[in-house]
């Protein structure tokens, strides 16, 4: 059953056009002002389809972008939560504004109260844990990364043998 408006043949063939000159699927829509969907199937009507190849490796270096952010996070969690617990004996400041004339007063503690320790300890616990999820969480992602710049290292290892190959060639 066919929803919207239908689309007339001119509007068909500039979509095929379009595709044929490769732009993009939500391109071509915003273009002629139709769905992405009417789009799809204008496309696969005329035997044709988009190149997904491009999209794909553009989601996997996304992928490892926000897994490098999830680490940078986890990382800068994990010092914030040290440096919490590293000074969690050191001296505290307790302060106090207010009363009839306004007053300023503070006096220093040898130690934080019970309570501040234990929300330190809470934090740091909390933190840990965060960053426990976001290392099993990107195992994969990390795994993916290695296996990126394996195939790297695999692309220039070639490069280097077919240039000692060629200058091996030369030399004789």
């Amino acid at each position: 059953m066919a929803r919207g408006r239908p689309v007339d043949e001119e509007t068909r063939a500039q979509a095929v056009e379009l595709a044929k000159q490769g732009l993009s699927r939500n391109a071509i829509a915003r273009h002629l002002n139709i769905g992405a969907a009417t789009v799809t199937k204008i496309i696969a009507d005329a035997g044709l389809s988009f190149d997904r190849s491009e999209t794909e490796q553009a989601v996997k270096a996304r992928q490892i972008d926000l897994a490098a952010m999830r680490i940078e996070l986890a990382e800068k969690m994990g010092t914030a939560a040290t440096n919490m617990l590293d000074r969690i004996d050191d001296k505290y400041l307790v302060y106090n504004f207010g009363g009839k004339d306004n007053s300023y007063e503070e006096h220093v503690l040898e130690s934080a109260p019970v309570e501040v320790k234990r929300s330190i300890v809470v934090t740091a616990g909390i933190a840990f844990d965060k960053i426990s999820r976001i290392v099993e969480k990107d195992n994969g992602g990390l795994e993916q990364a290695h296996g990126v710049l394996d195939q790297i290292a695999e692309g220039f290892k070639a490069a280097a043998d077919k240039y000692r190959t060629e200058a091996e060639n030369e030399s004789d």
